[in-house]
């Protein structure tokens, strides 16, 4: 795990490696502060020289600009270093998750993922800015503080052993107690994101329920779950502060006892004893060697905090796609026939029913098919296997009678356009919206597009027309203008296939109709594969199929369903006695 996330340093090992650097650099200045203070007390001040005064002061000095310095660019290394590690751990999560297929991304879910690039990548930012700096110089600062504090008289300074026992037994216990906590705290942020996201996706549903007390009682219930895992985890991180304290107050009243004693045997025995300036840097030395065992402490809680984070981090790296393509992929695709070969297919691997039964269906290049069926009968599935959003379980896909699975991933996507049942839009002017189907499409291309797709009449309403901005999820304009603008999109890629996954369900007949017939002049060569809900929406296909719990019930044309098809025929009648009932 260490070693996947330190190779998202990159381009920015130079400032890591810089900080530790500089780091000695501030540490070393520090470890001769307390020493030169005492030659200060000890050979100017006490002596009434005033030489000696003026050189350890300007030694002084120095040596604090020089610390300061060091520790400027120490700071200054380290907050780029881990700031483009975060940017570059971001980068590759968000790389990751768009060669994610549909069930990769059903297997985390969106809110665990945004919780990821969020606040786990922010805390081993965090985590890994306090290794580069705390991890480095803690260690070395004991490490000098030890060697300086036995230098001035080794017997006293040993005073600091008495804490090592009750604060590596503090650590363990506060560790041992707080990572479970946070592991739990980030599931719950999973769900709190969830939770947030569904409240803002349906606010309009929300509102039109007068469900909003509902809704916060929700978000109280899993805030309020946050909170106490917080709380418990700070009351046990609480104990660190008065254990640390204990210990350097402690440590100081004994050197201070036995170093006031020292100075005082120091007029019998000057060898034994000890000077005032002396005293002073002990002390001094002992907090800096307790202080930095106390950082040892918050670099192994920083990491405990982080380690769920990296875990989390790290299992999306690791996800591999389920789909992928294949070496030497086929990228030229012939025609736009489809042929489902006895497909099976689930969404679970270990499903106990299949949501698609043996389909056994051949549609050729250019012929208009609708799909008819009722909720859950296996339409949206049946037709996300072309372009390979999902694999089948067995059986095979064919189109342009090669098995989709052999045809380069890219080229086989640019071939089939889809406006799901789901229309997305995104920020920005229509036009900018419609060049996802075709970034280099031209104006004239665009209006053609959205004159076909019967969307031009409602953009020339807009004061901006096609610069018109839409907002986010497009949520200022109506569900038949973004279904409408799906459409005129999916058309500018001129596609082989054509796949319409109940699209025109807002818009009223005489628009669907319109639209269909412009399918027929724009794009004849096309295969268009149009689900919906509708009988009138699919009376004119060249073949329909009807879906009934995953399996084809039967296929054929409008007479010929109404005359053997009992599903299509119940559907047709419903709906007909419907409009006949409200004329």
């Amino acid at each position: 795990m260490i070693k996947k996330l330190a190779a998202r340093v990159r381009q920015y090992k130079k400032q890591a490696i810089a900080t530790p650097l500089f780091m000695v650099g501030e540490v070393a200045m520090e470890a001769l502060i307390p020493l030169i203070m005492a030659w200060l007390v000890d050979r100017g001040i006490e002596l009434g020289q005033m030489g000696s005064i003026f050189l350890y002061g300007g030694a002084l000095l120095v040596t604090a600009l020089l610390s300061l310095f060091f520790g400027t660019a120490s700071g200054k290394m380290a907050a780029i270093s881990s700031s483009g590690f975060a940017r570059n751990l971001r980068h590759d999560l968000y790389y990751a998750i768009q060669d994610f297929s549909f069930s990769n991304i059903d297997k985390f879910s969106t809110s665990s993922i945004i919780t990821r690039l969020t606040t786990d990548v922010t805390n081993v930012q965090n985590s890994f800015q306090m290794i580069l700096r705390m991890a480095v110089r803690a260690p070395l600062t004991l490490l000098f503080s030890m060697i300086m504090a036995l230098t001035i008289n080794a017997r006293i300074s040993m005073v600091f052993l008495i804490a090592l026992p009750f604060l590596g037994f503090g650590i363990y216990w506060i560790m041992s107690r707080t990572h479970p906590v946070f592991r739990r705290v980030f599931k719950t942020y999973d769900k709190l994101n969830n939770v947030v996201q569904e409240n803002l996706r349906g606010i309009r549903v929300v509102k039109s329920f007068v469900r909003e007390d509902y809704e916060v009682e929700k978000f109280n219930g899993i805030s309020s779950s946050i909170y106490k895992d917080f709380v418990h985890a700070e009351k046990n991180i609480a104990f660190m502060g008065p254990l640390m304290m204990t210990c350097i107050y402690t440590c100081t009243l004994i050197i201070a006892w036995l170093g006031a004693k020292a100075i005082i045997a120091s007029g019998n025995n000057p060898e034994l004893g000890m000077t005032t300036g002396q005293l002073m840097s002990l002390i001094t030395y002992v907090i800096q060697i307790l202080s930095s065992l106390m950082m040892v402490s918050m670099v192994f809680l920083m990491i405990t905090m982080s380690r769920a984070s990296a875990q989390r981090i790290v299992e999306i790296l690791d996800e591999t796609s389920d789909i992928t393509s294949p070496e030497n992929g086929v990228k030229e695709i012939p025609d736009g026939s489809v042929d489902f070969d006895h497909v099976h297919f689930s969404y679970a691997s270990r499903s106990e029913r299949d949501t698609l039964s043996d389909i056994d269906l051949h549609i050729p290049s250019g012929s208009v098919i609708g799909i008819l069926g009722g909720t859950g009968s296996g339409k949206s599935s049946l037709v996300q296997l072309i372009p390979r959003l999902y694999d089948v379980s067995s059986g095979s896909v064919r189109v342009g009678g090669r098995d989709v699975r052999e045809y380069d991933l890219t080229a086989l996507r640019e071939a089939v356009a889809m406006v799901l049942q789901k229309n997305e839009l995104f920020s920005g002017t229509i036009k900018e919206n419609l060049r996802w189907g075709n970034e280099k499409a031209t104006d004239e291309e665009i209006m053609e597009a959205c004159r076909l797709a019967q969307a031009d009449s409602f953009i020339q309403d807009f004061a901006d027309q096609y610069d018109y901005r839409i907002e986010q999820g497009g949520s200022n304009v109506s569900g038949g203008q973004k279904q409408r603008l799906c459409i005129a999109r999916a058309l500018l890629k001129k596609p082989k296939i054509l796949i319409l996954d109940d699209s025109t369900s807002a818009v009223d007949t005489r628009t669907d109709a319109l639209i269909r017939a412009g399918f027929r002049s724009y794009i004849p060569d096309t295969t268009k594969i149009i689900i919906a809900q509708r009988v009138s929406s699919v009376m004119d296909a060249d073949q329909i199929i009807v879906l009934d719990n995953g399996a084809v019930a039967d296929a054929g044309s409008h007479e010929e369903l109404l005359a053997r098809c009992a599903i299509y025929r119940d559907v047709y009648e419903s709906q007909t006695k419907g409009e006949a009932d409200h004329e």
